[in-house]
């Protein structure tokens, strides 16, 4: 349930907070007091399309704070499976903060994106806006409806459905590119063979590419590499004198004359006798690795052509001799492929026929599923259209097979309504006025409410195009609706509004040269005077609210039953 709305410098709104209760919530007011502002700022929270001309002029950011109690386990365990956190009372707070240029979200404390957001808002609420009535004139909307309404069962089927149907298009992909003529085979095996030949003629191994760069930046600086080796050799050795290494042993030599007399000379001898070993041993490396320094100059250019070869057959087939490699294996398959082409064919012939046979299996029981779920949607509906104030109502859903399955299966749905006694049923398209509509949609929702586990439902205008009797009848379904999920619902007529539970009134006031929305709830008297405004007349007369008395005590009689 949607317990409270708090919005900030957003449009009109300079900063207003309401809690909402359970049942049947009321918001009216004046035209143009900025009603669709309140509720699309719960849409806004729930990551609707924002941007900075929502921000109140003169305002740095725009906010906007709902707060959910969350009242089945079912709904909580969902929440969590989000990886969304959920208080121990069941609350759920939902934050969005708009700023010029970007917005930021929170989920009770939590900073979370736009795509969760919206898996979120398919958990906790439904909310029709003033023109979601119209999709209903839309056929695939109308399979949208019929499988929310087939359930879980549907569910589980179009997943496996469209599983099998992406491997059968993918088997029918295949088998479309190697439907070539002989001439295009001959050009692509030529150039498969080709590119399979130069790689395996190159002889690559792993890692043989950063062997040879190794010997080659040490051939290619060999000069370099031995003037500064030769001369750390000539200035630590001892061989041509005055090098590091004889003016070591000498002082080696001095010291040794007199460590007998005490025995921290001594320690000084033994740490200079290590500096002595650990010359002669540098001496030595570096000799050797002088003598190995030498190289035949057809190595060095043997080694730059190598190198030249494997980047150029980086430069074709991949950025690593890896890659390389893995790109021969597919061509040598490509190879076997076009080969025998004439058997791989056969054999993804076979192929999708078996898949083609599994995904019109699975159309078929989910076309069953569907019929069935059509017959008891059918049943319910005319029931409810019935009670709002739709005469002798006949009202079916129509299932015909497309000429190819889909990832969806092969229907198409379309839901057809007759409204007057001997008139054939025909597409909602084409019979259906907006305030029939509105009343379908609001039917709709009823009878599919028992399959959503959402608490909170939001109409906006769902009585556009309705009046008299048929709004009473309209009033007494939302009440109805309202003692099994909360509804919170825009009206402009009396008849809705005095089957309030809770009703919440939208003003807009001009003050010190600016204007502001804000809303209130009210109770009492508030309500009957509310009430006798909608009623019409300029004027609270007496009549006007003893009208509006009487219509209040009728809502509260009706709500009895």
């Amino acid at each position: 349930m949607l317990v409270s709305l708090h919005v900030k410098n957003l449009a009109l709104i300079q900063e207003t907070e309401v809690f909402f209760g359970p049942g049947l919530n009321i918001l009216t007011g004046e035209t143009g007091a900025g009603k669709s502002i309140i509720i699309g700022s719960v849409g806004l929270a729930l990551g609707g399309r924002a941007d900075r001309d929502m921000i109140r002029t003169g305002e740095d950011y725009a906010l906007v704070e709902l707060v959910f109690a969350l009242e089945k386990k079912e709904q909580a365990d969902r929440v969590r499976a989000l990886d969304i956190p959920v208080e121990e009372d069941g609350m759920v707070i939902l934050q969005r903060r708009i700023m010029p240029g970007r917005s930021l979200s929170r989920v009770n404390g939590e900073t979370v994106n736009g795509r969760l957001l919206k898996e979120l808002s398919g958990i906790l609420i439904d909310i029709h806006g003033q023109h979601d009535s119209q999709k209903l004139l839309k056929p695939k909307r109308h399979l949208e409806i019929l499988d929310d309404f087939a359930g879980e069962e549907a569910a589980v089927l179009k997943r496996r459905l469209k599983e099998r149907y992406e491997a059968f298009r993918q088997t029918e992909k295949l088998l479309s590119e190697c439907s070539m003529d002989t001439r295009e085979r001959e050009r692509a095996l030529s150039l498969a063979s080709f590119e399979a030949q130069e790689i395996a003629e190159a002889g690559l191994r792993e890692g043989e590419d950063e062997e040879l760069e190794g010997r080659y930046r040490k051939m290619a600086n060999s000069r370099r590499i031995a003037e500064a080796v030769g001369a750390a050799w000539e200035l630590t050795g001892s061989e041509n004198g005055g090098g590091t290494s004889e003016a070591v042993g000498r002082a080696l030599r001095e010291l040794s004359s007199v460590s007998a007399y005490d025995e921290g000379v001594e320690q000084l001898v033994s740490m200079l006798s290590d500096i002595e070993g650990l010359l002669n041993e540098f001496n030595h490396s570096a000799s050797e690795y002088l003598s190995d320094l030498e190289f035949d100059q057809e190595d060095f250019i043997q080694v730059e052509e190598r190198l030249n070869l494997i980047n150029r057959l980086k430069e074709k087939y991949g950025n690593s001799i890896s890659e390389i490699l893995r790109y021969q294996e597919e061509r040598e398959r490509e190879i076997e492929r076009l080969q025998d082409a004439d058997a791989y064919r056969e054999k993804l012939q076979g192929k999708l026929e078996e898949e083609r046979g599994q995904v019109e299996a699975l159309c078929g029981q989910l076309s069953l599923i569907r019929r069935k779920a059509g017959e008891k949607l059918s049943k319910l509906l005319i029931a409810d259209l019935s009670d709002l104030n739709f005469n002798q109502v006949d009202f079916d859903v129509l299932l015909t097979k497309k000429e190819r399955p889909a990832s969806d299966g092969w229907d198409e749905v379309t839901f057809r309504i007759s409204t007057n006694p001997g008139e054939p049923k025909k597409p909602l398209s084409e019979v259906a006025s907006g305030g029939e509509l509105s009343r379908i949609m609001l039917a709709l929702k009823t009878v599919t409410a028992a399959q959503e586990d959402k608490d909170t439902f939001i109409f906006d205008e769902i009585d556009a195009g309705i009046s008299g009797k048929t709004a009473w009848k309209v009033s007494q379904k939302l009440a109805v609706l309202g003692k099994a999920r909360q509804v919170i619902c825009i009206t402009h007529l009396p008849q809705i509004a005095a089957m309030a539970d809770n009703h919440f009134v939208i003003e807009k006031k001009s003050e010190n040269g600016t204007t502001s929305t804000s809303i209130y709830e009210i109770k009492g008297d508030a309500v009957e005077r509310e009430l006798a405004r909608m009623l019409g007349g300029d004027e609270l007369t007496e009549s006007a609210l003893a009208n509006a008395r009487e219509l209040k005590e009728m809502a509260e009689n009706t709500k009895q039953y």
